[in-house]
């Protein structure tokens, strides 16, 4: 499956979805206009979502940068939610949308030709439905962006991380080799992290928008999965490179986000795993989580310790285990 040859300046909506992080959204958009500013040959136009910010967020935004659209949300929509709000205002999943969408967390920066190097591969890729970038930390170590689809064994890891910890690191654990990313050509990958991630009009109309399902966690995943089932491959674009703070959001509220995460997932193995997969999957978690209750009872505090556990518990009992 390919998409019509593009005709005239490509069309591209960067979409940041925000959430009490103005420092950083305050860096992503600069480093967003700057690489814009490098492709002149995109028509392109930058939304931001911001999702009841109490630190002022939507102020600066409207201070600092009037030519990007604003959507001060009154409720925190999340991150499903607030990109689809813009994808839908747009037309995505219709014949009417911009040519291409860009997901940015407001913790991302893109650098130098980042976005531009990214749209390019899209335009001579008329076969690929959605690329990634290659993500580094802000002090410039490599940070893994693309992964394989989870499966049993990455779960495993993620509960029990194995010894010696490099297995961490190889395809055991859905990661791609870093000669990969070094090699600077794009590479075929089963899905890119929401960090930095570019699809095009046609894969979107054909796998849908964002499952709203997922408030946060695992979206991209099953979006990068949808895709590809209906023929839409993705690929990661090592030349476009993203600084990555990363889980600066999610790391405001630790037991909220570990719900969430499992929340996610869960509704992850229901829709992509078969029965048996999905009842090992849960015996693993209620596994990972009682051992995450004895870990717990060495936290520094009791209102620690009690956090932890009822997290666990809560986490367990979505996998059939007692709460």
């Amino acid at each position: 499956m390919s998409a019509p040859a593009l005709s005239g300046a490509p069309t591209l909506a960067v979409v940041v979805v925000s959430y009490n992080v103005r420092d950083l959204l305050e860096a992503c958009l600069l480093a967003t206009f700057a690489s814009l500013a490098l492709s002149p040959e995109l028509h392109a136009s930058v939304h931001v979502v911001d999702n009841a910010s109490r630190d002022g967020s939507a102020e600066m935004v409207a201070r600092q940068f009037p030519q990007a659209r604003l959507t001060a949300s009154q409720e925190n929509l999340g991150f499903t939610r607030g990109n689809n709000l813009i994808l839908r205002e747009l037309g995505f999943g219709t014949a009417d949308a911009p040519d291409f969408a860009l997901l940015l967390n407001p913790d991302a920066e893109p650098v130098g030709d980042a976005i531009g190097a990214m749209a390019r591969f899209l335009r001579e890729r008329r076969d690929v439905g959605a690329a990634g970038a290659r993500l580094q930390y802000p002090d410039g170590a490599f940070q893994h962006g693309a992964f394989a689809f989870p499966g049993l064994m990455q779960l495993w890891f993620d509960l029990f991380p194995p010894r010696p910890r490099r297995l961490l690191d190889t395809r055991l654990n859905g990661r791609y080799p870093r000669s990969m990313y070094d090699a600077g050509k794009p590479f075929p990958v089963d899905f890119a992290l929401g960090a930095a991630l570019m699809v095009r009009r046609e894969a979107t109309a054909a796998a849908g928008l964002l499952d709203e399902g997922y408030f946060m966690y695992a979206e991209e995943v099953d979006w990068c999965w949808r895709m590809r089932r209906a023929g839409w491959p993705c690929y990661c674009v090592p030349l476009a490179r993203v600084i990555h703070h990363g889980g600066a959001s999610s790391s405001q509220f630790r037991s909220e986000s570990m719900r969430n995460l499992w929340r996610s997932r869960q509704r992850l193995y229901g829709r992509f795993y078969g029965p048996a997969k999905r009842r090992v999957a849960a015996g693993m978690v209620r596994l990972g989580m009682a051992a995450e209750r004895r870990r717990a009872r060495a936290a520094a505090t009791a209102a620690e310790r009690d956090e932890r556990i009822a997290a666990a518990n809560a986490v367990a009992a979505m996998f059939g285990g007692r709460a």
